[in-house]
């Protein structure tokens, strides 16, 4: 029977007992961690290396994680969890705005840590074992956004957009059951194809970069309109009350 290539993670983390504690965890369940303790050496292994995520600390001296973030976003869409301390809400919203796919306080336990890091190497691995299409480019039109499903890209009348990989995942699922409203349940599981026990409003954080990117009006949106309590909807073009 064939093996399966274990699951290339990278963390960057100035804690070198941490890295070794977190690399000796996750080694007996198929995951083959390596690790920069710098920010510039995070990096520079992140674009060279092919890694299915990266477990990102923020604080760490030189270039810390979020500017390490910003800076591999412009190069990869590799998944990022990123490691905040313990109820510092600004470095959280920030690293979801720079592009990080989920979060991990400091504090973490194992069992979390491995649960979060499932979720976010899910779409990497399946990406990566997903035989490539042969068929023509399918896109979805609506109005003037087209979403190319095939080389995942969106343009917004003349203009390409630059989304993060799970930002395309939300729009994409929003934009398929336009007309119909999503929970933030149903929208987590889609982008992450897991159920939370612990569930937290990342969501929209992501649905607000999601909206600013396409110069969507909150108030009077033309997209993503809010279901107070519910969830979000993608609102149909065909539909005159939309």
């Amino acid at each position: 029977m064939k093996e399966t290539s274990p699951i290339k993670i990278l963390i960057v983390d100035d804690d070198k007992k941490l890295c070794r504690l977190v690399g000796e965890y996750l080694a007996p369940m198929g995951y083959a961690v390596e690790a920069a303790h710098t920010g510039m050496a995070g990096l520079e292994m992140a674009l060279a290396g092919d890694y299915h995520a990266i477990i990102l600390d923020i604080m760490m001296p030189g270039m810390d994680g979020l500017e390490l973030l910003k800076e591999l976003r412009k190069q990869s869409d590799v998944p990022v969890l990123m490691l905040t301390a313990r109820g510092d809400e600004t470095d959280r919203i920030v690293g979801l705005e720079l592009g990080a796919d989920d979060y991990l306080p400091k504090t973490f336990s194992t069992r979390e840590l491995l649960a979060r890091l499932r979720a976010v190497t899910r779409r990497s691995v399946n990406a990566l074992r997903r035989p490539q299409p042969s068929v023509r480019d399918e896109t979805l039109i609506l109005g003037n956004l087209h979403i190319n499903k095939t080389s995942r890209t969106v343009r917004l009348d003349a203009e390409t957009l630059n989304l993060t990989a799970l930002e395309f995942d939300l729009l994409t699922c929003l934009a398929e059951a336009a007309g119909r409203v999503l929970s933030r349940d149903q929208l987590l599981d889609f982008v992450s194809g897991r159920s939370y026990e612990v569930f937290d409003r990342s969501i929209d954080v992501h649905i607000s970069s999601l909206r600013r990117k396409l110069k969507d009006d909150s108030r009077q949106p033309r997209f993503i309109k809010t279901v107070r309590s519910v969830g979000y909807k993608f609102a149909d073009p065909a539909d005159p009350a939309s």
